[in-house]
Parts: C-alpha cells; sequence; structure tokens
C-alpha cells in the first residue's frame, strides 16, 4: 500500500464517507496533513463538505467532493468512479457515514427509521467494502477501516438498541473481512469510538448527552473527533502493516 511516509511513494489515495463534518471532517483533515490526497463523500450538506474540501487543500492535499448515498448501490459506484477518474487508483477507504435516528426505546422506533439506520449504517458499509475489496485488489493492496461505536457492545439501551445492533454488525464486518482480503493484501480494521463532542447528539435529539454520560466514563472527559481522526490514520498507515481484523477502542475507558 502506498504510504505518505515513504517520500518516493505515490501519495495515497483515501475516500471518507460521511466527511463533511464530525469525525470525517477531522479525519480528512488529519489525513491531508499526512500527505493523503481525500474524496470527500457526502449525503447532503455541500456547504460543511466544500469547507472541509477547503481545509485538506491548504494542506496541500488534492480533495474531490461527492454527493452520494451510501445506501444506494448506484451512488457508491459512483462516488468510487469518481475517485479513480479525478484522484487515481484507490489506497483506502474509511467507511464513515452513519446515522441513529431519534433517540428512544426501540419500541417507539418508526419503521422508517429502522430502516434508513440498517440501510446506511449496514448495507452501506457493505457497498463501499465490496467496491473497495474490488479496487484495492486491482491496485496491489490497501486497507479499510470501518467506523464501529462502543454502542456495538454496551447497546445503548434507551436511546438507540438498532444502532448499536449494527454497529454490532460492523464489527463481525470487520473481522470476517480482514480474513477474506487478506490473501489480496487489503487490512481491515475499525475503530469503536466512544462518547465523543459531535453534532451527532443533537441530530439525535439530545445536544447534552455527551455530557450527561461523563459519569459513567473512566477518563472523566468526552473525547474529541481529531483523537479519533488519529487513530483512523495509524490504522491506515504503514506503521500498521500486521494489524488487520482489530476493532480498536477510542472511549476512554467505557
Amino acid at each position: 500500500m502506498p504510504d505518505s511516509s515513504t517520500p518516493d511513494s505515490p501519495r495515497p489515495v483515501t475516500l471518507v464517507t460521511g466527511g463533511s463534518r464530525g469525525i470525517g471532517a477531522a479525519t480528512c483533515i488529519r489525513l491531508a496533513s499526512e500527505g493523503h490526497d481525500l474524496a470527500l463523500g457526502y449525503v447532503r450538506d455541500a456547504e460543511a463538505a466544500e469547507r472541509t474540501a477547503a481545509a485538506v487543500r491548504s494542506a496541500g492535499a488534492r480533495c474531490v467532493t461527492v454527493r452520494a448515498d451510501t445506501a444506494e448501490e448506484a451512488d457508491v459506484e459512483r462516488l468510487f468512479d469518481t475517485v479513480a477518474e479525478r484522484l487515481g487508483p484507490l489506497t483506502g477507504l474509511v467507511n464513515n457515514a452513519g446515522v441513529t435516528g431519534p433517540l428512544g426505546r426501540l419500541a417507539d422506533t418508526s419503521a422508517e427509521t429502522l430502516r434508513r439506520v440498517v440501510d446506511v449504517n449496514l448495507l452501506g458499509y457493505l457497498f463501499c467494502c465490496r467496491r473497495a475489496a474490488k479496487d484495492l485488489a486491482a491496485g496491489g493492496g490497501g486497507a479499510i477501516v470501518n467506523l464501529s461505536s462502543v454502542a456495538a457492545t454496551l447497546g445503548s439501551p434507551g436511546d438507540f438498541v438498532h444502532y448499536a445492533a449494527t454497529k454490532a454488525a460492523t464489527d463481525a464486518l470487520t473481522v470476517g473481512l480482514s480474513k477474506e482480503l487478506g490473501p489480496d493484501g487489503i487490512r481491515v480494521n475499525a475503530v469503536a469510538p466512544g462518547m465523543i463532542d459531535t453534532e451527532m447528539h443533537a441530530m439525535a435529539g439530545d445536544p447534552d448527552r455527551a455530557l450527561t454520560a461523563l459519569p459513567t466514563i473512566p477518563l472523566g472527559r468526552v473525547g474529541a473527533a481529531p483523537e479519533i481522526a488519529a487513530a483512523i490514520s495509524w490504522l491506515l498507515s504503514a506503521e500498521a502493516s500486521y494489524v488487520t481484523g482489530a476493532v480498536l477502542r477510542v472511549s476512554g475507558g467505557r
């Protein structure tokens, strides 16, 4: 896999889905500072996507933004085609696009919300991994990092057990695909964030959710998006060349 730490190697080309805000945006900016060229996928906020792209370009990296709903197979194919056409062969995928729906008990959650969460968080990851597997194998290898969550093991009762279920599926996908793609030179890992200070909580209906969780966090503070970006960056790098099938928990001890 091309690596930014090797001066004579090509620049890595990394696709980050859900790259306009939060962890996705922090990851794009971190990777740009480490020599990656970026493709930034987003579903609705074009203004936020362009702000992140501007920050990426100011770090000296190339960046393309592509509106794509990863729950739609045709959108995923178009997204990856655009990466190849505009930036060159893909070397890495960060599967970050995700939704939670409103906070609440499963018994009170609409069928529409359940379908959307499963479609984006699971089917979307599968679509992206399937295409990345083909593109990375054609290029001689690479790396995939899936965004999981501590919800996969904590279950998130009363908040969004449906979201937690999709993240448990992400962990299974990561382990299974790492074994399937290892012979092709493709590493597959996941990062499982804990309570992180992003807009996700407000979008789910509780802007103060991260702060109210403080008593449950052994380190006594909420995490920041750049801390998750650092873990993702390491898993994509040559320093993690013997790491595959891992789910790296970045959660302050939760």
